[in-house]
């Protein structure tokens, strides 16, 4: 989809929800930034999404800043935050600690807190952290056989077999 003021990609879909009926904007990166600042400007009585957004890209976040940010990855299952950013969605559990200081604001913008509360599933593994690590033992598993190291394969196998013993 194209920016509606030019003739970049759109990059930012921003749905206005002040009127009767709200209002879809498609922006590039260019015409977003004016045009939040211009909506922060203006000094909504309530926070806004348009508002929020803003405040993100107040932080500081040059290209440059973005572009590191979008070649970091998940030692477990590989995504980058640029993935991330398109897709919007995680890859598994331990992006959170991954990603952790560029989600953390996200996170408390949109939900208003940092911390789960409520109900947990009954059935649940009791550590998240074992199964990150099988994950990760997976992935890696994978790009040694890819990468033809076929002895530090065999030794990822025969962890991954020792924490499925475990596990039973």
């Amino acid at each position: 989809m194209k920016c509606q003021r030019c003739e970049k990609p759109a990059t930012f879909h921003i749905t206005e929800l002040t009127g009767d009926a709200p209002q879809e904007i498609h922006l590039c990166e260019d015409h977003a930034r004016n045009y939040l600042q211009q909506s922060d400007e203006a000094e909504a009585p309530s926070p806004t999404l348009a508002g929020m957004l803003a405040q993100q890209l107040k932080l500081g976040q040059t290209a440059q800043e973005l572009a590191r940010l979008d070649k970091q990855s998940c030692p477990v299952c590989g995504i980058t935050f640029y993935e991330f950013r398109q897709q919007g969605r995680l890859g598994c559990p331990h992006d959170y600690v991954s990603f952790e200081d560029e989600l953390e604001p996200l996170i408390n913008n949109i939900h208003g807190a940092r911390e789960h509360v409520g109900k947990r599933p009954k059935r649940a593994a009791k550590s998240t952290d074992r199964r990150t690590d099988l994950i990760r033992l997976r992935r890696e598993l994978k790009e040694a056989i890819e990468a033809e190291k076929y002895e530090r394969a065999s030794e990822l196998r025969d962890e991954i077999h020792k924490f499925e013993e475990e596990d039973k």
